[in-house]
């Protein structure tokens, strides 16, 4: 499959979409929009389509998380991201402050879904180096630490060199599937 990661900024706001396709499943598409802050990425809007479409609304005003899916409202926690934003917002954090992430340190960010509100825990492994279709890249590996029985793993490569961004993200589900994204090319627009 293929998959496709576009991050845009002017600075105040942002715009994260990730788009991921494959011959047998529906393309997946993600979108988060919001607002850069000093304390870093505030959500507004997430979009999660495959089969359907379903949305997270980040109502700051009421500090409320409404989801499009009629499930009942959350408290919107300070620092709360979702399921995309929240590979940008560990990027920000580490690459802001890289000297106070070492192999070892966790990270907790509230984040949301499409369904609920939780607490993700990425536990930083350490640095490795990797070859990529982009080609050869020392990147720092970061995992999320499961919450329940059936989780999805999710590990995290981020790439020093290239201002942390992530250049490999591999999510493993419970039955052995995986889906492996991988950095082949940048395009600064």
């Amino acid at each position: 499959g293929e998959g496709e990661l576009a991050w845009q900024t002017d600075g105040r706001a942002y715009e994260a979409r990730l788009e991921l396709s494959n011959t047998f499943l529906p393309k997946r598409i993600q979108r988060s929009t919001g607002r850069i802050t000093a304390d870093g990425l505030a959500p507004g809007y997430f979009l999660d389509k495959s089969r359907s479409e379903q949305a997270t609304h980040f109502d700051r005003e009421r500090g409320r998380v409404v989801f499009s899916n009629n499930r009942p409202q959350a408290q919107l926690e300070a620092g709360l991201q979702d399921r995309l934003s929240v590979l940008m917002q560990l990027a920000a954090m580490v690459g802001g402050q890289p000297a106070r992430f070492k192999a070892g340190t966790e990270i907790t960010i509230p984040t949301a879904s499409t369904r609920e509100t939780e607490d993700w825990t990425f536990a930083i492994e350490g640095e490795e180096d990797l070859k990529l279709p982009g080609g050869a890249v020392r990147a720092l590996k970061l995992h999320r630490k499961p919450r329940k029985e059936y989780d999805q793993r999710l590990e995290l490569w981020l790439a020093p060199r290239m201002d942390y961004a992530p250049v490999r993200v591999r999510l493993t589900n419970p039955n052995g599937d995986t889906v492996d994204q991988r950095w082949s090319s940048t395009d600064k627009g």
